[in-house]
């Protein structure tokens, strides 16, 4: 008889009694891990069906995919804008302290800099997609080339344009591409499709935000490459009737048949209204991204904190859940990002052969435990 035990020894666990999302909906059976990554039970079938070394008992609870967050500024007094002595610990430290709201994966986001955190910081930073085959794209860099109208947070003394011709200002700028998994820009700069060429074709995402394009501007970035929208709403034209500008992207015919536009949504009722939230999602449902935008402040008491090079102070903190499914909010944060990053053959799904990188919540999901790689990271 057909045996499979050859092909393994590595010990099996089996979560049980789970409602697991799976193919948009979730489904009640089990989830079965070895070796860091789900398991077809099936192959299992001759000499190993029913058994494992380890049951994880899920009754009440969702399982779904870690969370991506693919905006994230620090959190819990760490700015990942400032050239500290020690960046990885900084990165290290929050990948720590966010087990505790399911995610799993993220991209360090640095603010619009002076070159020399670019050089340092940018180089430097511990890859969060660890087991991924995109391992060395870690960083998400939101600026320098934005407007200057729209420009919000970011110190306006470092703003710049591609006034070298595009991909000159990059390496300038930035130092190198080698750790770059995002580059937020604005597309209505001169020289700027020239850039967004480039960076597509070197496997980087391109996102547009801190502008005044046009819709035609933004159609044209898109066709060039550009696939992400940072922070839908916040710091761009708003929505008018003869120009919807760059929000335009979620309802556009001039997008490519095979392009999807995913754009970021801070859904924490004050970054963008609820029904603002609700206009988007039900205009183009499979491409939005939860973000945090999260900053150093992130798990600590109100007061004065740092955004890159500027003092800022945060009077309040506030959550808000998206108006949608339970399914689509759980997609939002995983299998989205995934899917913008081109990472679903190890990210972002439960597939067979994915890593085992899960959260566990309940029916108002609230996260009740982590896993990376099918080992138990945080718990409740």
């Amino acid at each position: 008889m057909p045996t499979n035990k050859s092909v393994s020894k590595a010990p099996i666990t089996q979560f049980v009694n789970c409602r697991i999302l799976r193919d948009h909906k979730l489904q009640r059976e089990d989830l079965w891990v070895r070796e860091g990554r789900i398991l077809d039970p099936e192959k299992l079938f001759f000499d190993e069906e029913g058994y494992a070394d380890q049951r994880v008992d899920c009754e009440g609870l969702i399982i779904a995919p870690g969370f991506i967050d693919v905006q994230i500024n620090g959190g819990y007094g760490i700015d990942f804008s400032q050239a500290t002595s020690n960046v990885r610990g900084g990165v290290a430290l929050v990948a720590k302290k966010i087990l505790e709201h399911g995610v799993t994966s993220f991209l360090p986001t640095l603010v619009t800099s002076p070159p020399n955190i670019y050089h340092k910081v940018g180089t430097t930073s511990t890859p969060v997609l660890s087991t991924c085959p995109v391992s060395h794209h870690c960083c998400h860099l939101e600026g320098p080339f934005i407007s200057l109208e729209k420009k919000g947070a970011h110190p306006e003394q470092y703003l710049r344009s591609f006034q070298s011709g595009g991909m000159l200002d990059l390496i300038e700028t930035y130092g190198t591409l080698d750790n770059v998994a995002m580059v937020t820009l604005a597309p209505e700069l001169p020289n700027s499709e020239k850039v967004v060429r480039e960076l597509a074709q070197r496997g980087i995402t391109v996102s547009l935000g801190h502008s005044v394009a046009n819709l035609s501007q933004a159609e044209e970035a898109v066709q060039n490459g550009a696939s992400f929208i940072t922070h839908l709403f916040n710091a761009m034209l708003p929505f008018h009737h003869r120009d919807p500008g760059i929000v335009g992207l979620l309802t556009s015919d001039q997008v490519p048949q095979d392009r999807t536009v995913f754009y970021g949504m801070i859904a924490d009722g004050i970054h963008t209204n609820s029904a603002a939230l609700r206009i988007a999602h039900r205009a183009h449902p499979t491409g939005l991204v939860l973000v945090t935008d999260a900053i150093t402040a992130m798990g600590l008491p109100p007061g004065r904190h740092t955004l890159g090079q500027q003092v800022i102070e945060i009077q309040g903190l506030h959550a808000y859940v998206a108006g949608c499914s339970v399914e689509q909010a759980l997609e939002a944060a995983s299998l989205h990002p995934a899917q913008l990053l081109g990472i679903t053959r190890c990210k972002g799904t439960l597939d067979y052969g994915a890593d085992a990188d899960l959260v566990l919540l309940d029916d108002a999901i609230n996260v009740r435990a982590t896993y990376i790689a099918g080992q138990e990271v945080w718990r409740k």
